[in-house]
Order: structure tokens, then sequence, then C-alpha cells
């Protein structure tokens, strides 16, 4: 027995100094943060938006297009599977961990490095990364898919060559992460693009015109395939939400005599004309810069989402109308609206498990209330860096990054997939210029999250060009023919 536990001492200790024991390290400390983090959400901070996409996956409600389908349907089944609400937490969390466990390894085996490896752990313990790791929403689920879908590629492009089917495995794994991420968040197909080159790339650092094609033809077939199936799993209803954008720029930058001239013009009944007006009244009167749908119209209650859907046609007159007329006063409101979300982030944090004024917890969320201790050290946590590194939870911040890895010209490990990573934030952030509803800090979770592992990969990069410096010059030197010295030389003479 004492030889056995000596043989086996032995072959641990081998294993750790060559480095083929430390993934398997990497994997445990992710398995017990992944498990400590998803113990502080449990069972899942919900918000408002939130809440109403539970009563859909329970059926209590009817599932509509006003948030993804996609969303309410992985809850229903997460729920009918295993039987609990918690379950869609749970999985964000194994997700976010599982993808940081893939990159910290490839830092790992590029490297050398168990710092940088460890780093890479270390985002998903990031105050403006765990703010929201338990809090469902379509936000998070993007920004996870979207990484799990960078991991992915990043794994593929280190096959040796002749490995084909692993390839397409991987690729298709990558692809239905991607269409995930763009069902999931409607303004997220900007962001979608470059991950998806960056996928391709990966798999072929120069693919052919066949190979693109095939690529895109299995994109499209899943994107196909997952709309049809959303919506013959959910028959979702049509609540035209991209109106509330019109709405937006209708009553803020006209005023109310305007608004309801243009709503004349446009066709609108007289209760619709009246609303509008009540609407620009009432965003002027609390000095409410966005969001004016929600915050000032004067809807039916309770809220009924399909309500949109019966202006949606003369709302988007009324702005093709109008908006040409006051092009001035459009580019001022969107630039204030879109630097408002650069410089003034709010919500970052959102604060647990609890009904809002006028609104209700379902029974079975409420039945399982979070901790309230892990939600106070958490909250402490966020709001402390909140105010010690405020950059971190600035769009501003995050835009400055991703445009420095666009713009990032040095060759190296990484290099074409850090400045497709910096694109699909830069695009995904001014894709919010002409749309943002309002500031919110989770607007900007894919840009801060894709940022925080870009900036480790750079790091990443510049150590493993060291490092091939290094064994490059070592070789050299083995590689020099041995030169005798001169006493010895003198001997050999004499």
């Amino acid at each position: 027995m004492p030889r056995t536990i000596d043989q086996v001492t032995t072959a641990l200790r081998g294993a750790w100094r060559h480095g083929t024991l430390w993934p398997w390290c990497l994997a445990a400390v992710a398995t017990v943060c992944g498990y400590a983090v998803a113990t502080v959400f449990h069972p899942g901070y919900f918000s408002r938006d939130s809440k109403y996409q539970l009563l859909q996956a329970l059926g209590e409600q009817p599932v509509s297009d006003w948030h993804p389908p996609v969303l309410a349907l992985v809850w229903r089944i997460l729920i009918q599977t295993t039987g609990a609400v918690s379950a869609m937490a749970a999985l964000q969390t194994a997700v976010l961990w599982g993808s940081l466990w893939v990159l910290a390894r490839l830092v790992w085996k590029k490297t050398g490095s168990r710092g940088l490896s460890l780093a890479m752990l270390a985002v998903g313990l990031a105050p403006h990364i765990m703010n929201f790791t338990g809090v469902v929403w379509k936000d998070v689920h993007l920004a996870y898919a979207l990484l799990a879908a960078c991991a992915v590629a990043l794994t593929a492009r280190e096959l040796p060559e002749g490995r084909t089917r692993p390839r397409w495995a991987l690729l298709v794994l990558g692809v239905l992460f991607i269409v995930y991420a763009g069902m999931v968040r409607k303004n997220g197909f900007p962001a979608v693009l470059p991950v998806f080159a960056l996928l391709v790339l990966a798999m072929w650092p120069a693919p052919g015109r066949r190979r693109w094609l095939a690529a895109i033809g299995v994109f499209a077939a899943v994107t196909v395939a997952g709309s049809v199936g959303v919506s013959a799993a959910t028959h979702p209803l049509a609540t035209r939400v991209y109106a509330v954008i019109p709405v937006d720029d209708l009553v803020h930058v006209l005023t109310p005599a305007q608004v309801r001239t243009a709503a004349e013009q446009a066709g609108g009944s007289a209760d619709f004309r009246d609303r509008m007006v009540t609407a620009a009244l009432d965003c002027r009167k609390r000095n409410i810069p966005s969001d004016a749908y929600l915050q000032c119209f004067p809807y039916d209650r309770p809220f009924d989402a399909t309500e949109l859907s019966r202006h949606a046609d003369v709302l988007v007159r009324m702005w093709t109308q109008q908006m040409p007329k006051h092009w001035k006063g459009y580019a001022e409101y969107r630039v204030r609206v879109f630097s408002k979300l650069l410089f003034q982030d709010n919500q970052f944090f959102q604060n647990g498990t609890y009904p809002e004024p006028g609104g209700r917890l379902h029974e079975i969320a409420a039945a399982n209330p979070v901790n309230e201790s892990l939600r106070s050290a958490l909250q402490n946590y966020v709001t402390g860096s909140v105010r010690d590194l405020p950059m971190l939870f600035q769009g501003w911040f995050w835009l400055a990054v991703s445009l420095a890895l666009v713009l990032r010209r040095r060759p190296g490990p990484y290099s074409r997939e850090l400045r497709l990573i910096g694109a699909s934030s830069l695009v995904y952030i001014l894709a919010y210029l002409p749309t943002a509803p309002e500031s919110n800090f989770r607007y900007v979770y894919w840009p801060a999250l894709s940022g925080t592992v870009a900036l480790l990969l750079v790091a990443s990069a510049y150590v493993a060009r060291r490092r091939a410096a290094a064994e490059g010059s070592a070789e050299e030197t083995d590689a020099l023919p041995a030169v005798p010295s001169p006493a010895r030389a003198g001997l050999s003479r004499t």
C-alpha cells in the first residue's frame, strides 16, 4: 500500500510539473466559484421583465414577442424538466463559468501562466460581471451565449490540421449559441455577425468560398429552424414592440401641439391623439427623457402587450412624416439619450426578487426567497465598486475598449480574434444610438464582458510572444557549436 501511495504521489507531482494537472485544477476552481455564485443568486433575481416571462413560462400569461419567446420557451422546458424556477439562473451561471473555464484552459496552454489562467476565471467574480449573473434578463443571455460562441471558436482555433469532424461539430455548436443570442435579443443581430465571422475564421484561417457558403448555409438553416420551432411551440402574440421607438422620438422632438397635428395627419383616432398629447405633456412635466410609452403614455390597465400593435402603423407614419422635417431636433434628442447611456448609466444592481408597486411575485418564486444576507453582501460589493471603480460601469469606457481593439494592428496570437470581438461590442453599442430606450448598464453588459475577456487575451498574447521569443533564443543557443576554453585548447596543442 505505501508503494502504491508513493506511485500516485510521484505521478501527481509529475503531472503538476508538466502542467497536465492544472486544467483540472482550473475546473475545480470554476466549479466551486460557479456554485458559490449560483448560491448567492438562488433562486434567481427577477425584474419586472423577468416576472413577465416567468408567468409566460408557467403558462399563466400568453407568450408574446414583446420579450423574446425563446427565453420563455427555454425557461418552460427547464421548469418542466427540473420542477424548479431557479433552474434558469443556475443555467446562466453554468454557461458563464463553463465558458470561462474553456478560455482559462486555452490561456494556460498558450502562455503557461497559472496567474493569467486564474485571472480569466476571476472575470466571473468581477463586480461589473457578477452583478447580473443570476438576473434572468435577455441581455445576460445574449452576453453569455456570445461568450460561449467565442470559447468554442478559440477552441477550434487550436485544433490540429486534419480534424475535420471535430471542426464541423464545433461549428454547429458555435452557430447554436450565436443563433440563440440573435433570437434572445432583438437588437443583438449587429453583435452576432462579427462573432460568426470569428467562428468561421477560427475553424479555417483562410476559408475558401465553398467553406464560407457552407458555414453561412448552416447559420441560415439553424436560424430558420430555430425561429420556426420557437413560433410553433409558443404561438407568440404579435406586439410590434418596435413602435415604442417612434413614441419616444415624437413626444420628445415635437411640441404637444405638433404631436396632435402629426397624429391627425397620419390618420390617428381622436382617442389616440389625446393619449399622445398626454404622453408628451407628462414627459415634459416629470422631465422623463426616454421610455415614453411605458413611463408617460396612458395605456390601458392592466398592461396589454398587444395594445401598441393597434397604433403601430399610425406611429410609423407619424415618424416618417415628421422626423425628416425636424431632423435637427431628432439628432439632438438621440445624441442626448445616447450620451446618457454612455456617461450616466444606472441600475448597476438588480435588487433581488421583490414585487414592484402594483405588481406581484408568483407564488413559486415567493416561496423560495433570496438569501437576504447574501443579497446584501453582493449589493455592498457592487455598489462599493461603482463608487471606487466607476469606469467599469460606464458605457464610454467599454466603447473606448472596443474601439481600441478594432484599431489594434499588432500582429501576434489572437490579433484577428480580438479585432472581431471588439467589432461585435462596437457595433452593438452604436446600434443603440437611434434606438436606446433608456440609460441602463445592462445594455452594455456584453461589451463589458467581452471587453474584460479581450483585455486578458491581449495580456495573454503578450506573454505568449515573450514565451515564444525565449524558447527561440534557447533553441538558437543550443544549436551553436561548442567553443573549447582557452586552457583546454592550449593543452590540446601541447
